[in-house]
């Protein structure tokens, strides 16, 4: 049985260690799990003059990641992203949604512009 609280669980540590695989390379965190009236935003991470508002997604195989994300929760991204960007950008940077998928025994697999701000 998959337990909320087990789901919370699995949802937080996929999103450490998606944190954790996107400072390696070479991103720096600037939030998690942003709360805005619109939606979460799992990760927001800058590097050079890129703010990234990333989804993380965790699943138990890596045959499922791909019917992780939807139109849906993509907009619902891009809408709490646009709620807060002001607080994490700057006017010239560039502002973009990403995925990050990520299962056991798979390399983590990242979706550059999933959808358009």
């Amino acid at each position: 049985m998959n337990s909320r609280a087990e789901r919370e669980a699995k949802g937080r540590r996929g999103e450490a260690l998606a944190a954790w695989y996107l400072r390696f390379k070479g991103w720096r965190i600037l939030a998690r799990r942003v709360k805005t009236a619109r939606g979460e935003i799992d990760l927001i991470a800058r590097r050079g003059g890129t703010v990234a508002f990333i989804e993380v997604k965790w699943r138990e195989r890596a045959e499922e990641l791909d019917q992780a994300v939807d139109p849906y929760r993509l907009r619902r991204v891009a809408a709490a992203a646009e709620a807060v960007a002001h607080r994490y950008a700057k006017a010239d940077d560039e502002q973009r949604i990403d995925v990050l998928l990520l299962a056991p025994r798979a390399w983590p697999r990242v979706i550059e512009n999933a959808i358009q701000l």
